[in-house]
């Protein structure tokens, strides 16, 4: 159910919201002594550099090599029976580096632990595919999207992009529309690089529509055959289904006088 807001001075309120506008971080609270984070936390011991409790879920920060250690103690001591996420952020901008992450579900417990890690651009990362089967896709897309190689993969290779594209999508310095080789990537393997300048680039902008295009695009109020050419655009009458109770078709008192 939508959340209740007061409407009062509603006409005094701005209509835009500040863009200089941070939001606060998330409160970061300490693991209370003698409940079920503590335990995990004195398990892990020297694998956890830092622990805390984010919206209810332990966050624990490790170093990069002690990822498979760290995990499988979750697992096989603390009843963290599920990776239910695996993947990673982009920080190189700011940072040089990639935060990784593991989302750990205890069912047993109904709790939920956090293992966050910073790599280099160019490091690698250990395959916890031993531990869960689900990592098997996590980590494909993982390098698929960022480039971040996992040692120790059964079937290390992209999962989302074609085997031979160049870059990673997910990564902040990758083009949104995609680079020179994402734009004549369909040509060049449907129908070869010499019919380049027959076809021209493909048109990565989504926003761009062109109406009167007769093969590629579908017609708004007028339907024309698959590559006729374009004559007069007339609008065609949208008509709706008669419910027992309801005539959509029929112009409603208020809308007439409107017109």
């Amino acid at each position: 159910m939508r959340p209740y807001r007061p409407k009062k001075n509603v006409q005094k309120r701005a209509y835009y919201n500040d863009r200089f506008w941070v939001a606060p971080p998330v409160p970061r609270e300490a693991v209370e002594e003698g409940t079920h984070f503590a335990e995990v936390v004195a398990t892990l011991g020297d694998l956890c550099k830092e622990a805390y409790v984010s919206l209810g879920t332990l966050v624990v920060h490790i170093d990069a090599n002690e990822n498979f250690e760290t995990i499988k103690r979750l697992k096989e001591q603390c009843g963290y029976g599920m990776c239910s996420e695996q993947s990673a952020v982009d920080y190189l901008a700011t940072d040089g580096e990639f935060e990784l992450f593991w989302q750990l579900l205890n069912l047993d417990e109904a709790k939920r632990v956090r293992v966050t890690t910073r790599i280099k651009e160019g490091e690698a990362i250990e395959s916890i595919y031993p531990l869960f089967k689900s990592a098997d896709f996590a980590e494909r897309e993982m390098y698929d999207m960022f480039g971040i190689v996992v040692n120790n993969h059964p079937r290390f290779k992209r999962i989302l992009m074609p085997e031979d594209w160049v870059g990673h999508p997910l990564l902040k310095t990758y083009p949104l529309h995609g680079d020179e080789a994402a734009s004549w990537y369909e040509v060049d393997k449907i129908f070869g690089k010499e019919y380049r300048d027959i076809i021209g680039p493909e048109n990565r902008d989504p926003a761009k529509i062109d109406r009167y295009d007769t093969k590629r695009f579908s017609r708004i109020g007028y339907e024309v055959p698959f590559g006729a050419e374009y004559t007069d655009e007339e609008a065609t009458p949208v008509e709706y289904s008669e419910t027992l109770f309801v005539n959509y078709n029929k112009e409603s008192k208020e809308l007439s006088e409107r017109k």
